[in-house]
């Protein structure tokens, strides 16, 4: 590398913690809980606590939800340029203050700079996208088949939104779903996780500069996000859920949105299957497991939780693998030189080596890795197991962490019998250098995305989202991601 590429270098930027924890969000405002509790926010990456946070009673959701109210007819009612204005001002400002961002987002969640760098570009690109979705909003004129009437349709906002996302994409997950339900028209009370929870409250610093009006974005961080959330869907006036998260708790949502006909999204769980046919290229094959294995340190639904080679080429793919996987700087996420950052808590930790042990148990091989380092933080590992029985409970299970399972396959038939064999069905990726190979396996996966020959598959001009018990609805795309935040009425009209 020349002196000039060193110094053109991003640096990171330290955040202002204390901007970052002002107090909960509501009606433009910055204020403490109502019962005055508060939340530690820990780096994983030294257990050291960071910040701390409100922690939002059941009054404080009924002040956003009010606040939700009382917005919602002046940000139905704005023009949809202006609204395009001001998405595509949060766009241009999360740009401005990327490296701010990335830090924050590195150190309340461990995951390296670069990655972090990364969450922010797609965060960000959300705005932008539906910043020019908002004035495409249309609607649709025909003739009924008896020819009796004309037939309307509009689409209107659907109302105020309850978003709940997670922690490991904490800005991503934010503007994947704020981006398109302001597009729509809605106002919406945003729950993120208490794990980092210091990226929402910056980012809604930046909505409030670009200049999106009081009550039409709230923040909320709770320690009882059940009673929480019961609390604020029981409200007649809030017609829309959009969460993130894992299965089980999918599950509860749903049927708490059930009590009251509420429409729900449902990013959930993910079981990756990961194919390498023998005549795939072997660089590019390594090349997208290690972004679709180690992207966030492995803490992604889309992560390849289940790697498949074939015979002929499994012995090489093993060793290059392991290779670059032993070779990653493990270290602290906002260290610009570290690859692969601490997971997000002890428990995680304890899980992935659990995971690891019944692997080995029931026969798998240690590449590389393979167990917990002594020391601060919650570091796991780049991890290979070669030979990974079917049994075994990762294969069955969301990793989520640096684990790369690798197991053998012979023919076309049998690889996609076991890709399928899990409940889950949110992503895969197919590594062959035959296309038709490759678009005919991609038709019988049970996934709602496939990669084929690249380790990256999400992308906000595209829709995401899984079948099974992955999810229901889609985020992003033309039109899949804002049609969410919307209510279609019809009206049969004489002339």
């Amino acid at each position: 590398m020349n002196a000039l590429q060193q110094t053109s270098r991003p640096q990171p930027i330290a955040p202002d913690l204390g901007a970052c924890s002002r107090g909960l969000y509501i009606d433009g405002t910055w204020r403490p809980a109502a019962g005055g509790r508060t939340i530690p926010v820990t780096d994983p990456s030294t257990e050291a606590v960071l910040a701390t946070v409100p922690d939002a009673t059941l009054e404080d959701a009924a002040s956003a939800v009010e606040a939700a109210a009382k917005a919602a007819e002046g940000w139905r009612s704005t023009a949809p340029r202006k609204r395009s204005e001001i998405l595509r001002r949060c766009f241009e400002l999360m740009i401005e203050r990327s490296e701010m961002l990335a830090t924050l987002i590195s150190m309340e969640n461990g995951k390296a700079l670069r990655d972090a760098r990364g969450e922010v570009a797609y965060a960000a690109e959300f705005f932008r996208w539906n910043a020019e979705e908002a004035v495409r909003i249309t609607g649709e004129f025909g003739i009924a088949p008896a020819g009796t009437n004309r037939i309307v349709v509009d689409y209107q906002p659907i109302g105020i939104c309850l978003l709940i996302t997670p922690w490991n994409f904490p800005a991503a997950m934010a503007t994947r779903k704020i981006a398109p339900a302001l597009a729509a028209g809605c106002t919406v009370i945003l729950k993120p996780a208490t794990e980092t929870p210091l990226t929402a409250y910056a980012l809604a610093a930046i909505y409030e500069e670009a200049g999106v009006p009081p009550g039409v974005v709230n923040v909320l961080t709770t320690t009882s996000p059940g009673p929480m959330t019961a609390a604020i869907l029981a409200d007649p006036r809030v017609r829309k859920l959009s969460f993130t998260g894992s299965t089980g708790v999918g599950r509860a949502l749903l049927a708490e949105a059930s009590k009251h006909v509420i429409s729900c999204s449902m990013e959930l769980g993910g079981n990756a299957p990961f194919l390498v046919f023998d005549d795939a290229d072997l660089e590019a094959a390594l090349d997208g497991a290690m972004i679709a294995k180690m992207r966030n340190a492995g803490e992604a639904c889309t992560a390849a939780n289940r790697i498949y080679v074939q015979s002929g080429i499994y012995d090489a793919f093993a060793e290059g693998l392991s290779r670059r996987m032993a070779a990653m700087r493990v270290g602290n996420g906002a260290d610009a030189t570290t690859e692969c950052g601490p997971m997000i808590t002890r428990k995680a930790v304890d899980k992935i080596d659990r995971l690891v042990k019944d692997a080995t148990a029931r026969g798998a091989r240690v590449l590389c890795g393979g167990a917990v380092p002594a020391g601060e933080g919650f570091y796991y590992p780049p991890t290979v197991l070669a030979d990974v029985p079917g049994e075994a409970e990762m294969a069955h299970e969301e990793i989520f962490g640096p684990v790369a399972p690798l197991s053998r396959f012979d023919s076309e038939s049998d690889v996609i019998a076991r890709a399928n064999n899990t409940e889950y069905g949110l992503a895969a990726y197919i590594f062959t250098r035959d296309l038709a190979r490759g678009m005919r396996v991609a038709s019988k996966i049970e996934a709602g995305m496939i990669a084929l020959n690249r380790g990256l598959v999400s992308d906000p001009a595209a829709p995401f989202g899984g079948v099974k018990q992955s999810g229901l609805g889609r985020e992003g795309g033309q039109h899949h991601g804002i049609a969410e935040f919307m209510e279609a009425k019809y009206i049969a009209a004489n002339f």
